[in-house]
C-alpha cells in the first residue's frame, strides 16, 4: 500500500489511539494484578450490559476467543476477585448469566473516569453532523477489525493458533513468518 493514501494516515492515528489505550487498560489490570484477558472479559461484560445483552459463560469465551476451560477459569478468578457474579437465568434456571458486580464499575470509574470525561468534552467542539461522521467512521473501522478478527479464527474445533500466516512473509515452524 501507498504511504500517500488518504485513508492510510488515519488508520495510523487510530493505531496510535489503540495503542495508547491498551498501554492504559495494561496500567489498570497491572494495578489491579488482573491478566489482559480478565480486562478483555470486563469490558466486554461492561459493554454487553450497556447494550442490554447478556452474557453466558459460552458467549464470553467465544467474544475473547477461549476455550469453555479457560473461560470458566478466567469467570472463577473474576468471581472470587468479587469483580463478576453468576446468575440464574430468571427465564431458563438452567442458564447461567454472567454480570459485573458494583464493585468492579466503582474500581473502572476511578481509573478511566478522568479520562472519559476529558474524552467526552473533546467532543463538545463538533456538531452533530461531525459527530455522526466521526461514528461512522468509527463504527467502519469496529467492523473491519471485526471481519478480520474473524476470517484469523480457527476453524470451530481447530487449535487454537492455526492463524494463516501473514501476508508477503513464508511461515517459519514457529508460526512466524521469516525475518520477524
Amino acid at each position: 500500500m501507498d504511504d500517500r493514501e488518504p485513508g492510510l494516515d488515519m488508520v495510523h492515528l487510530l493505531r496510535g489511539l489503540t495503542v495508547e489505550l491498551d498501554l492504559l487498560g495494561a496500567e489498570f489490570a497491572a494495578l489491579h494484578r488482573l491478566h489482559p484477558t480478565d480486562l478483555r472479559a470486563l469490558i466486554h461484560l461492561l459493554d454487553a450490559d450497556r447494550a442490554g445483552i447478556t452474557v453466558t459463560p459460552g458467549r464470553l469465551g467465544a467474544q475473547l476467543g477461549i476455550n469453555s476451560a479457560s473461560a470458566t477459569a478466567l469467570i472463577d478468578r473474576l468471581e472470587q476477585r468479587g469483580f463478576i457474579r453468576r446468575v440464574r437465568d430468571t427465564a431458563d434456571r438452567r442458564r447461567v448469566l454472567l454480570a459485573v458486580e458494583e464493585h468492579a464499575i466503582s474500581l473502572g470509574w476511578s481509573f478511566f473516569g478522568p479520562l472519559i470525561s476529558r474524552m467526552v468534552s473533546a467532543t463538545s467542539s463538533y456538531d452533530e453532523a461531525e459527530l455522526a461522521v466521526v461514528r461512522r467512521f468509527l463504527v467502519e473501522m469496529g467492523e473491519a477489525v471485526a471481519a478480520e478478527r474473524q476470517q484469523l479464527a480457527p476453524p470451530p474445533g481447530a487449535r487454537a493458533g492455526g492463524r494463516r500466516p501473514p501476508a508477503g512473509g513464508a511461515s517459519t515452524a514457529a508460526g512466524r513468518s521469516e525475518g520477524e
